[in-house]
């Protein structure tokens, strides 16, 4: 039995703490819903979340387009089937490497901030202030980052998809001797609403993810500085790791048939 014991001590911590993270998810959603609404709050956190991750994510996706357009040449080389390259760049720069990729930027940069700012406020007793003074936390700090990153983050996957896919442009007409006009000729006729369409979804449940997890870890802080970067670590990691697992449940439930 000692090995039993510690086994079952962490999955009941492990239901627990996905217990209250679901919990906490239904109030925030709720806060999201209900009025009053802090306009101000939501478009300084959509001002924050989407024109300054601009810089991070417009990079992230001009190189990957490049990479995805070298290497897939050097494969499809071997097979003539060098045409094929702006299908490939466009399709996965959509459904896959767009989202994914700006999300996890957004999460290091977005999360790690919430649930620094959360922190603190919660060890220096203003979360506390703010019920005294009789306003909801969770509808003045929670719910305007769910909605700002919700609405945000699928603009910001559309801008890192025409990104990614002029970064694939440019070394397919710059550096392959590709003709300019048949490679964005491929890359139109090829593209579908539903491509694009199941990337944004996908954008706007990282986004979700993103703020929750970063709001949850800052606003169950531990005391002490300590407390306030293990949540910011905590928010990094967890949000990071759901962003791929919800990334193939939802590529299973678009394109599984």
């Amino acid at each position: 039995m000692p090995l039993v014991t510690p086994l079952g001590a962490t999955v009941l911590a492990f239901l627990a703490a996905t217990g209250r993270l679901a919990i906490f998810a239904a109030e925030a959603l709720l806060a999201c819903v209900r009025p009053p609404y802090h306009w101000r709050q939501i478009g300084r956190q959509m001002i924050e979340i989407g024109y300054f991750s601009l810089p991070v994510v417009g990079l992230t996706a001009l190189f990957t387009g490049m990479v995805l357009a070298l290497q897939s040449y050097t494969g499809f080389a071997r097979f003539n089937a060098e045409g094929a390259i702006a299908n490939l760049v466009v399709l996965s720069m959509t459904r896959e490497l767009g989202p994914v990729l700006a999300g996890l930027m957004v999460a290091g940069r977005i999360g790690a901030a919430m649930a620094a700012e959360l922190g603190t406020m919660r060890v220096t007793e203003q979360i506390d202030a703010l019920t005294t003074l009789s306003t909801n936390p969770m509808q003045y700090l929670v719910a305007p980052r769910v909605i700002a990153a919700v609405v945000t983050m699928p603009l910001l996957v559309l801008v890192a998809d025409v990104i990614g896919v002029m970064g694939g442009w440019i070394i397919a007409n710059g550096k392959l001797d590709f003709n300019s006009f048949s490679y964005l000729q491929n890359t139109i006729s090829f593209i579908q609403a539903s491509d694009v369409i199941s990337g944004l979804v996908k954008a706007a449940v990282f986004g979700f993810l993103i703020a929750l997890l970063g709001c949850y870890m800052g606003y169950n802080s531990d005391r002490g500085a300590q407390g306030v970067g293990r949540a910011t670590t905590n928010a990094v990691v967890t949000s990071s790791i759901l962003i791929l697992v919800f990334d193939y449940l939802l590529t299973e439930a678009f394109f599984a048939s």
